[in-house]
């Protein structure tokens, strides 16, 4: 079928596309580019997902025990914790869920099309059938589609038919119906990759009608389900509190000798419930949840919750040079032809308006002046290019589409009124036969071009990096002429000037040209027209004649070298792997300060040909690995990064284009570019940075430290308050009223109120911490560091203890000093005339416990610092904590003082001179924290 008739079929126009209004009905009929089931979110799902955990468990098992038992108050109070618990839960997971959903949608594959005569940029969900695509070298292609215009297209079809090579794309009509698909050469379909070339194509079927839709494959990766580390963690953590809940259990049977009534069955279950922090997980999600929308405020998108959790061990980070350490403003300021010499270039931007003069002679050259080498480079300049230069109708300013290399190269030519636009027009005749694009492994680009000045010949031109290029070099472009010269003989006459150059922080190209004579017809000698089949890319980069080097500035980013030098302060290790010459690089990367500002930097930079020869064992002796690779190739990267797992550092590596995808999989962190990378880079990756920007990556490792700072903190806090309440519950088993029955020092109701509504808000309060100012200044953690290292389990016990034996000391001093010593008659059920010591020094226990454990969040602001000093107490305040603490005392007086609920459902009475106990209580507490944070400062 032809493509006017594909047109046709669908409604659209090959020039100018869909109109909004035909793209509305189109996706009123045919629905979203997307698969059944991608992505969303299950609100269904995720609400059971919250009652199918160890803590939930051990609180469903307690309520059926108390129905069993006819506690009805407290079976129905702990269904509520539950459902609360539950809800909470779920919003929080759901808001999480669904932040991630929308990033993943910000960070997915994107498409360029033609609607209404503009080309744009839309997500492949909005794709439509009769929509115009428009595809580049790295581009994952978003819905199958009937190819109209073909530049060198290869597309990778493995995932579809199997076959490792990939298929070259032709526009002309098949007529057979049935022929395979990987035969189907004039078609692109869903999810395949584009490996080389560009071109064009009008879609004919999105989403399930799809090609891989038909066989229902989800291939677009949405993210990971796979559990987190952090995620393992807390699963081993939750198995360790129940054989601890199961222990203390029996324990509980223990001492009341086996003989087991419903009293001692509800004291079991209360000790079991103490154990547990169940407010635990939705305080995680929160927090998680919060960093992954800081970080995308911060401009970096999180694909993958691994990531967020990762940052903040990382030890080196590989970055590359252009757009993300520089600002990817390119201008060409100098250049060098051999028998002129230098000439520098005026201008700055995408501004067309600048003069070129030569350094010797200080004369302005232009279109008028030019010489035949001169006019030369300007050629290869604006036809070795696939870029645009365009003015704003409105504005009247000047900006580019395209490769920002290619477009100061596209700025250069326009300077003398010679940019591509013009050369194609009818006055000069040029036009593009074939292209052959940059290849990341030749690092070298090719085109043929064609002029109505001369029927027998074809021109080519390529660009590239100087040593790729020379290598197909014979001669160099001399007044006009070729002067043949050997490999020798050309490497001594250039290399000095790309040194040259290359010091001043220019990146530096190599232009070459050469003169093709058309074939002739063997039998009846006539000239046959040149195709893109005439001629392999071997063939055309072969006995090129060398025309000049090309020098272009691209500034490093303000903001580069301070987050190189917060990536020091730290402990991480910066490395730039760059395609540039090893000059350019070493200069870029002393004004960055990844290297040092004077004296020798051999040992730290090395070009990529050295580096790849080297074997593990070599590159393993080396003191410190490379700072600055040069002309690295995708391969090097791969082998970076392996030489950094093999010495156990955590690598973050950046990459945009198709080939970058294996080091960015391989790395720890992969970061790919949301500007200028490729989708398939992007699939790979696990953070996206939208601005390209390498400070981005500073600002994501630092929230990353934060997060996991503070999931440590209120870990700390929320089990320490759990070890707190069964301290006492233990220990009372050795207290018996006079009938030889186990009395509550706590009830399960005041275990439930504290673990859920008091101690979950200023846990809540820890996870939003603000980064701590030191924070950047320490190196990474390590695997010591871990959520339940020594020195966490070392802090959860001693103050879970700790507060412990100040409550209960409160307790036994109501009921054994001021008291009668009588622990009343069954106390564990009804509030009768005997249990009065017991439900007051319950009160106070309650009371002494609460007060702490809120004191204890603030406690845990700073696990190694004093915060119970003038400076600690100055410091810049956490207003969720101020919040929490407002809500958890507001409430504390509620259920202490409002009849029948103290006394019926918490089991305790008001206290009154018992506060007197409560303020001595802070006070010894603030003085063991303190004494304890002293004692690990000092040891």
């Amino acid at each position: 079928m032809t493509v006017d008739t594909v047109a046709d079929l669908l409604k659209s126009n090959v020039r100018d596309g869909l109109s909004d209004v035909a793209v509305e009905q189109k996706r009123a009929e045919h629905g979203f580019n997307e698969m059944e089931g991608d992505g969303g979110v299950n609100p269904v799902k995720l609400m059971l997902k919250q009652f199918f955990n160890v803590m939930v468990l051990i609180l469903l098992i307690a309520m059926v025990v108390s129905f069993v038992f006819k506690d009805f108050i407290e079976a129905g109070v702990i269904l509520f914790i539950m459902i609360l618990n539950a809800l909470i839960g779920f919003f929080q997971e759901y808001k999480a869920e669904r932040t991630m959903e929308s990033l993943r949608e910000m960070a997915s594959p994107t498409a360029q099309v033609i609607r209404h005569g503009q080309q744009i940029t839309v997500s492949t969900r909005e794709l439509v059938p009769g929509d115009i695509l428009v595809f580049k070298n790295g581009d994952v292609i978003g819905a199958d589609c009937r190819v109209f215009e073909s530049f060198n297209m290869d597309v990778d079809e493995a995932l579809l038919t199997g076959e490792s090579l990939p298929v070259n794309k032709e526009t002309g009509v098949i007529e057979n119906e049935d022929i395979p698909l990987g035969d189907r050469v004039n078609m692109c379909y869903s999810s395949t990759t584009l490996c080389k070339g560009r071109g064009k194509a009008i879609i004919t079927a999105t989403g399930m009608q799809t090609e891989i839709g038909k066989i229902a494959k989800r291939l677009m990766d949405s993210g990971e389900n796979s559990r987190t580390p952090l995620q393992k963690s807390l699963d081993r953590m939750a198995l360790v509190l129940l054989a601890v809940a199961v222990i203390s259990l029996i324990i509980v049977f223990g001492a009341a000798k086996f003989q087991i009534d419903d009293m001692v069955v509800l004291y079991g279950i209360s000790t079991a419930i103490a154990v547990i922090p169940e407010g635990l997980i939705a305080v995680v999600t929160l927090t998680q949840a919060f960093g992954v929308h800081a970080m995308a405020k911060s401009n970096a998108l999180v694909r993958r919750l691994v990531a967020l959790e990762m940052l903040g061990s990382v030890t080196n980070v590989c970055s590359d040079k252009t757009g993300t350490l520089t600002q990817s403003k390119m201008v060409l300021t100098r250049f060098w032809r051999p028998d002129s010499g230098y000439f520098k270039v005026s201008g700055l931007g995408f501004d067309i308006n600048g003069e070129v003069t030569s350094e010797e002679t200080s004369n302005v050259v232009d279109k008028n002046t030019l010489d035949e080498g001169m006019s030369r480079l300007v050629h290869s300049a604006a036809l070795c290019n696939m870029s645009e230069v365009r003015q704003e109708k409105e504005t009247g300013d000047w900006y580019g589409l395209g490769d920002p290399t290619e477009i100061a190269l596209q700025v250069f030519a326009h300077k003398f009124n010679m940019g591509k636009p013009t050369l194609t027009d009818d006055n000069h005749g040029w036009n593009l036969i074939s292209e052959y694009p940059f290849d990341s492994s030749i690092k070298r680009m090719s085109v043929i071009c064609g002029s109505k000045q001369d029927d027998t010949s074809v021109v080519a031109f390529t660009k590239g990096a100087t040593e790729r290029v020379l290598e197909c070099c014979t001669g160099v472009l001399i007044n006009g002429q070729k002067k043949s010269m050997d490999q020798a003989e050309l490497q001594a006459l250039v290399l000095p000037n790309v040194e040259d150059l290359a010091k001043g922080g220019l990146r530096v190209l190599t232009l070459a040209t050469r003169t093709i004579s058309k074939p002739r017809n063997p039998e009846t000698k006539e000239i046959m027209p040149v195709v893109f089949e005439t001629f392999k890319r071997e063939q055309v980069e072969e006995d090129l004649t060398f025309i000049g080097l090309v020098g272009i500035y691209d500034p490093p980013r303000s903001e580069s070298r301070d987050a190189v030098l917060r990536c020091h302060e730290a402990g991480i290790t910066v490395h730039m792997l760059t395609g540039d010459h090893i000059a350019t690089a070493t200069a870029i990367a002393r004004e960055v300060s990844i290297l040092p500002t004077h004296g020798s930097v051999d040992d730290l930079v090395m070009p990529a040909t050295t580096f790849d020869k080297l074997s593990e064992e070599q590159i393993d002796k080396m003191p410190n690995l490379p700072l600055v690779i040069a002309r690295c190739s995708p391969d090097t990267k791969v082998k970076m990064i392996e030489a950094l797992h093999r010495r156990k550092c955590i690598s973050g590596m950046t990459g945009d284009g198709v080939n970058d995808s294996p080091s960015l999989k391989e790395s720890d962190i992969g970061i790919a570019m949301g500007q200028g990378g490729s989708d398939v880079a992007k699939q790979a990756a696990d953070i996206i940075l939208v601005d390209d920007n390498f400070a981005t990556i500073v600002s994501a490792i630092e929230e990353g430290r934060r997060v996991f700072a503070n999931i440590s903190k209120f870990v700390v806090h929320m089990v320490s308050v759990n070890v707190a309440e069964v301290t006492p519950l233990l220990i009372c088993l050795a207290f018996k009223d006079s009938f030889g029955g186990i009395v509550f020092p706590l009830s399960p109701i005041q275990i439930l109120f504290n673990n859920l509504i008091t101690s979950a808000p200023p846990a809540m309060a820890l996870g939003l911490e603000d980064v701590d100012p030191m924070q950047m200044k320490v190196p990474p953690r390590t695997d010591k560091q871990s959520l339940f290292c020594f020195s966490n389990i070392l802090d959860i016990l001693y103050y879970g203890v700790m507060m412990g034996l100040i409550c209960l000391a409160n307790y036994a001093i109501v009921i054994y000093v001021y008291g009668t010593g009588d622990l009343g008659t069954n106390c564990n059920g009804e509030y009768n005339s005997t249990c009065e010591d017991v439900f007051r020094a319950r009160g106070a226990l309650f009371v002494t416990m609460t007060v702490l454990l809120l004191l204890h969040a603030y406690t845990c602001r700073d696990l190694k610092n004093p915060v119970w000093t003038i400076k600690g107490l100055t410091k810049k305040p956490n207003y969720h904590m101020l919040a929490s603490w407002l809500f958890g005392f507001g409430i504390m007086f509620i259920v202490l003082y409002v009849p029948v609920l103290n006394t019926v459902v918490f089991k305790h009475l008001p206290i009154t001179w018992e506060w007197g106990m409560v303020a001595a209580s802070v006070v010894v507490y603030i003085i063991l924290a303190e004494s304890w944070k002293l004692l690990k400062r000092c040891f």
